[in-house]
């Protein structure tokens, strides 16, 4: 009996490589944060610490399992396994590579392990690649209410929305070619000349679920992640059916919908509702800047209300929509300005991280039968 409580002594008080939460479970030494990264060539899922150093999870797993000491835990083959299984094992796992590492002082300097990487060396991927379904919050907050209005008729339209706030409004945005990653480029499709920015925050679902209600939404939640809901506010041509708008022309062209530059599990971040703030600049300056406070519909009714619609799986993102001082806007700069070739767009959310991407022009495509988006400049 002695000898056994010597033993849980040190493992509680000596050993800096592991430290037990009051549940029994490992918690880890430091905050760590997931992404995906290009490494020889190939996606992996690496373990971002101090948002400096890249640690390719497999590599590093097979380095802690060649000692004895430590289980076998098959790695997962990508980002969405990996939220699947999180809280299967791989937490725990996740936790103890990161305390080895720490304690054995592998992260940096002469004894940092060759798994290890400059997150400046690597090339920053989408963290989920890619996920079956992008929900996006449409004028989700009050700042974004009517933004070509007069200041009179901003307020009026924003009291209205107080006073009857209803549902959510939900819009889906594709996957593979819209999704990007923080190192790579915005692209301005050919002869669409009004490309706006929107930040957002993205939270990622991290079980499954139908009909979840706001109350228990957060025990759905994995993490959280950066997003940009890139729009392209030229709408459709005159002719054909009597569409007022079209979603598809104004949210779903390829590099619409940039992620990253990782997620931040949701242990590590707190409640967004009570700590977000999410930012935008063009070129350095300032274009939006907003708090949980300004939101019409909180994270948790976003994910009641998709739920009771479609069945939320791991790996699932729902975007809380986005702040006034779009590009579409006036009510910030008095006019509107969109996108050019060659700015620079900074989204960040404080606590998570930034994306920094360099928009770019779209070559000139060949000729087509006639039954392609045209050029906004030849019908506006």
């Amino acid at each position: 009996m002695r000898h056994f409580l010597k033993i849980t002594l040190f493992l509680l008080f000596v050993s800096p490589a592991i430290s037990l939460a009051q549940d029994g479970n490992l918690s880890s030494v430091e905050p760590f944060k997931l992404g995906t990264f290009e490494i020889e060539g190939t996606p992996k899922v690496g373990v971002v610490l101090r948002d400096e150093f890249i640690v390719d999870l497999n590599a590093a797993n097979q380095d802690l399992e060649s000692d004895s000491a430590y289980s076998s835990v098959a790695m997962p083959a990508d980002m969405i396994e990996l939220i699947s299984r999180y809280e299967d094992g791989l937490k725990n796992r996740l936790y103890e590579l990161v305390n080895h590492l720490v304690s054995e002082n592998m992260v940096t300097g002469s004894n940092a392990a060759d798994y290890v990487y400059a997150h400046e060396d690597l090339h920053t991927m989408a963290p989920l690649m890619y996920p079956s379904k992008i929900l996006n919050a449409a004028v989700n907050f009050l700042s974004h209410v009517n933004e070509q209005g007069t200041e009179e008729e901003r307020a009026a339209i924003q009291k209205q929305r107080i006073e009857n706030r209803g549902v959510p409004y939900l819009f889906l945005k594709p996957g593979r070619g819209a999704v990007i990653g923080a190192s790579d480029s915005i692209v301005i499709p050919y002869g669409r000349n009004r490309t706006d920015w929107e930040v957002e925050l993205g939270t990622v679902i991290g079980r499954t679920g139908k009909y979840i209600s706001a109350a228990d939404a957060q025990d759905y939640v994995f993490g959280y992640t950066v997003t940009m809901d890139i729009s392209d506010r030229g709408g459709r041509p005159p002719g054909g059916g009597d569409f007022t708008s079209d979603w598809f022309v104004g949210k779903g062209h390829d590099t619409f919908a940039p992620m990253g530059p990782w997620i931040v599990p949701k242990e590590f971040y707190g409640d967004p509702m009570d700590n977000l703030r999410q930012t935008l600049t063009v070129d350095g300056e300032v274009m939006q800047d907003a708090q949980a406070g300004d939101m019409i519909h909180s994270l948790w009714e976003l994910v009641e209300y998709a739920s009771s619609i479609m069945t939320l799986y791991p790996g699932d993102l729902i975007n809380n929509g986005t702040s006034g001082g779009t590009g579409a806007g006036t009510a910030v700069r008095g006019e509107q300005r969109f996108l050019q070739p060659g700015e620079i767009v900074e989204a960040t959310i404080d606590g998570i991280g930034t994306m920094r991407m360099t928009v770019v022009g779209e070559d000139a495509p060949a000729e087509g039968s006639g039954s392609r988006l045209p050029a906004i400049d030849s019908y506006r």
